[in-house]
């Protein structure tokens, strides 16, 4: 099966046996933004949880593969449409370079790292409107002096 095929059939798997993300995380020992973005195909699992995520699944031996592969991490560099990912978009946008700033002012001249690096996606209910919390949690790399 190709990547693509098996995330279709995990998103068409997971809607029909009604589980949720943080279900699936759950039941291979992995946290839940791992494990919706191997599902969703733009990070690699190692064999043990690929065949995990079969199993949830009902998916057939060929699909671990596809779940294994390393991924291609594209996505449309045109402006998202939908509202949720426009707005995490737009927060980037908005308040990228005081990010940048902050992290310069902090730890020199770098970047944050994207593969040494942790997601954690959290809920505050809150009499006003229940919040979104985002911790994103990634290793500073130091530009190299030549």
């Amino acid at each position: 099966m190709k990547k693509q095929d098996v995330v279709e059939a995990i998103v068409i798997a997971k809607q029909k046996m009604n589980l949720t993300w943080e279900g699936v995380a759950a039941s291979i020992g992995m946290s839940p933004v791992w494990t919706t973005s191997v599902c969703l195909g733009m990070n690699s699992a190692p064999a043990d949880k690929a065949e995990a995520l079969c199993k949830v699944f009902d998916l057939p031996e060929t699909a671990k593969a596809a779940l294994m592969q390393c991924p291609s991490k594209s996505w449309e560099h045109t402006i998202p449409q939908d509202p949720l990912i426009y707005r995490l978009y737009e927060m980037i946008g908005v308040y990228g370079p005081t990010m940048k700033a902050i992290i310069h002012e902090k730890f020199g001249d770098g970047i944050m790292s994207a593969i040494d690096f942790s997601m954690e996606i959290g809920k505050e209910e809150n009499p006003k409107g229940d919040r979104v919390i985002i911790n994103l949690n990634g290793k500073f790399l130091p530009y190299k002096a030549w």
